[in-house]
């Protein structure tokens, strides 16, 4: 996923699909600069984490 689209996602306050090696993830924000957005699955609200954004893929 590019930069820009992770941003859009994030920002927009609807739902996007989209999915983390497989899991349905939400992005909580985006870090430009890295190109790493902070996300969680979607049923496990707790798990945060930091991922490249290339490893993204929006359904």
């Amino acid at each position: 996923m590019n930069n820009q689209r992770a941003q859009e996602i994030a920002a927009s306050p609807v739902m996007a699909n989209v999915i983390y090696q497989g899991v349905p993830i939400y992005i909580q924000n985006v870090d430009e600069q890295n190109e790493m957005a902070r996300i969680y699955p979607l049923d496990q609200p707790e798990n945060e984490q930091s991922v490249p954004l290339n490893s993204l893929i929006e359904q």
